[in-house]
């Protein structure tokens, strides 16, 4: 075999895992937000990231875009590493330190809510992409008051409700928790934090206790606010593709999420109450329902990650195949 021959036999087998690494590497779609108490980004999502229809809503599409809404299910902290308290600065809790959700952090009470009661409650959460971790919910502290930015300190210092691994139940986490007694406005603050990466997720769900439906606070006499609404199935699935969500390797590439845990990140910061969860059994079931009829969710890819990938490895391939078809010319015409 001659040197040239021989170097294209290389640059082709060079080039098979490039095309490999592309199929890893492409984009993955984003994770999810709480629907049961609705989130503030799926509330305005649902009213529509054009035209929203509440005052709340409007002043966040004002302040961040409409871009923000259509990217409802990645308010995100890609290497939070269950720091996140240390992360995020007050003031940013509900847009995870994002300044593209950074509408989702103005102090208002009116923003779209959902009714409250103490005691027991059944959390949704709706998973576009699953993955092993635990949940962490914090309610305010009785003296919350949603005309101020929200601070760390605003939140009670541990969970109310932390669990691992929940039930995945057509395509939601579903999990109980035992919600402490308030009255008036408030907020439940959610950590999703993934035990297969370092990356974590955040939402603000504003709740109402008692008949009045809005207010800054107990005693308050602020004008009611509308009620929080999720996003259908096909809302979602109408705005998807203006959604630009990438994870860029944010441990998506891990093939083994739905295999036994990895210790859960921070599982033993004191902000986050040790590691038992907190009135909740962990649910270990593996569980791998598909969502939105495939599996690749459970590791980060969707239904656009094959044709983006197919598309970057034949490019590749093409490359090789002109290499090789130069390199074989020129051999020809030397042996001429």
């Amino acid at each position: 075999m001659t040197a040239r021959r021989k170097a294209a036999g290389i640059a082709i087998v060079g080039i098979a895992p490039l095309a490999l690494t592309a199929l890893a590497a492409s984009p993955a779609a984003a994770h999810g937000s709480m629907t049961d108490p609705v989130s503030r980004v799926s509330a305005c999502y649902a009213e529509g990231p054009e035209n929203p229809r509440s005052a709340a809503c409007k002043a966040a599409v004002a302040a961040g875009g409409s871009q923000a809404l259509y990217d409802w299910n990645a308010v995100r902290d890609g290497n939070a590493g269950g720091a996140s308290q240390e992360k995020i600065p007050d003031g940013k809790l509900c847009s995870g330190g994002d300044d593209k959700y950074k509408g989702l952090d103005l102090p208002r009470a009116d923003w779209p809510s959902s009714k409250m009661q103490a005691g027991n409650h059944t959390f949704h959460y709706k998973a576009t992409a699953p993955h092993k971790g635990y949940f962490a919910l914090y309610l305010t502290k009785a003296d919350y008051d949603p005309t101020k930015p929200l601070k760390w300190s605003d939140l009670e210092s541990k969970p109310f409700t932390k669990v691992t691994d929940p039930t995945l139940t057509n395509g939601e986490y579903v999990f109980d928790g035992k919600v402490p007694a308030r009255s008036g406005r408030h907020l439940i603050y959610s950590i999703w934090q993934r035990s297969d990466s370092p990356e974590a997720f955040y939402t603000c769900s504003d709740v109402v206790f008692g008949k009045d439906s809005g207010g800054a606070g107990a005693g308050s006499s602020a004008a009611p606010a509308p009620a929080a609404s999720a996003p259908t199935d096909t809302q979602i699935a109408a705005g998807a593709d203006k959604s630009t969500v990438e994870h860029h390797g944010h441990g998506d590439d891990d093939a083994h999420t739905h295999s036994d845990p990895a210790p859960s990140a921070g599982a033993d910061d004191p902000a986050l109450g040790g590691g038992a969860p907190e009135g909740n059994a962990p649910h270990t079931d593996g569980s791998s329902t598909p969502v939105d009829g495939h599996r690749l969710a459970e590791t980060g890819g969707d239904s656009s990650t094959g044709p983006i990938a197919i598309g970057a490895a034949a490019a590749l391939a093409a490359g090789a195949a002109l290499l090789f078809a130069t390199t074989r010319r020129r051999a020809a015409r030397q042996r001429g």
